[in-house]
């Protein structure tokens, strides 16, 4: 069995960064626990507060082997900034840099290949509001067409454009990817599309015609989740117990 380098930053950043770097490792737990992982592939990418600077997995790790010390940090270009013995995929970072040179807001970029998101991505007619799922999506969703495995750095361009300031994509052929100002709220954002997407896949397949919800609901869901949680976010209200749920799984994640 090959043994992974072990890492320690704990004591060699600053506080803030270390809260990210656990907050981004519990997550890359919970999205494998969740069964939305992709062998070593897809990412999901942190900014250390107060600089430029990005948090994103270690190429040829695992979701259930990545760690607050093992997360590699890079710059825009996707230049290592860590003394690590990892790399980075740099398709990967094509997209995640192409994100945050233009979202100041988006601290979180989380881009998956779920069977589900890329079935609905793929569908001429997209997401359909065929669940309160989708209701939170379609308010905020743009679409990226397939172009390819993303090497090409012209490609940025033209992702930068669609996503806009949506904070929900999905990428045709390709997968899903969601922002938010926090771990937390881009990880419940993608939670609420890949319910949106397995749901319209499970009703489709029915054959039967479905009920939509109407366009002034769909229209008015923000307002109503804003009662909901009190004047803060989803993914504010809800990553205090999916991070006390990533400890029980496996609190190595923390070293």
């Amino acid at each position: 069995m090959l043994e992974l380098p072990k890492l320690d930053l704990k004591n060699k950043v600053s506080p803030e960064e270390w809260q990210t770097r656990v907050d981004l490792a519990a997550c890359y737990r919970l999205v494998e626990d969740m069964g939305w992982g992709d062998l070593i592939y897809t990412h999901i990418s942190a900014k250390v507060p107060g600089t430029d600077h990005y948090l994103v997995n270690a190429f040829g790790l695992s979701f259930d082997e990545v760690t607050a010390s093992n997360l590699v940090k890079v710059d825009l270009e996707g230049n290592i900034l860590d003394n690590t013995p990892f790399k980075i995929n740099p398709a990967g970072f094509t997209i995640h840099s192409a994100v945050h040179e233009v979202r100041s807001d988006a601290h979180c970029v989380l881009h998956l290949h779920t069977k589900e998101s890329i079935a609905v991505a793929s569908l001429k007619n997209g997401l359909q509001p065929l669940s309160q799922y989708s209701c939170f999506a379609l308010g905020s969703l743009g679409y990226h067409q397939y172009e390819g495995l993303a090497v090409n750095h012209e490609e940025k361009t033209r992702l930068q454009a669609d996503m806009g300031e949506y904070n929900y994509l999905l990428l045709s052929n390709h997968g899903a990817l969601t922002v938010g100002p926090t771990v937390g709220d881009a990880f419940m954002r993608m939670y609420d599309l890949q319910r949106a997407c397995e749901v319209q896949l499970l009703i489709q397949s029915t054959g039967q015609e479905a009920i939509p919800v109407v366009p002034e609901i769909v229209e008015g869901i923000s307002n109503q989740a804003n009662v909901v949680h009190s004047g803060s976010t989803g993914g504010q209200k809800s990553w205090p117990a999916m991070l006390r749920r990533a400890y029980r799984l496996d609190p190595s994640f923390e070293s």
